[in-house]
């Protein structure tokens, strides 16, 4: 299941991890795991965050993804299951053949 991560570093704990050298560890064995399709890195409201589109095997691994996260970055974490515009027409051909067949 194609899955979207965001994550929303507070500034502090950022640069304490920056100092420390954890930041790029972390997000490199997250992404080395778990080899996202795409990236991104940008600021909000001030503080890092990051946001990763990967492929979610087994939904039980989200606690072994986000609590490095949580504990070692203090991140706020945002997980939720995504579509392209492929899937989105194939979902939308799908409602539409079985609303025809209500009528």
């Amino acid at each position: 299941m194609r899955m979207y991560l965001g994550l929303q570093i507070p500034t502090e704990a950022g640069n304490e991890a920056i100092k420390e050298g954890t930041l790029p560890t972390i997000m490199n064995k997250f992404i080395d795991t778990y080899r996202p399709e795409a990236t991104y890195f940008l600021t909000m409201n001030g503080e890092r965050c990051a946001h990763f589109y990967f492929d979610l095997k087994d939904i039980s691994l989200m606690p072994v993804i986000a609590e490095p996260f949580f504990t070692q970055l203090g991140a706020k974490v945002t997980c939720c299951p995504v579509m392209n515009y492929e899937d989105l027409k194939k979902g939308l051909n799908q409602l539409l053949g079985a609303a025809a067949m209500m009528r």
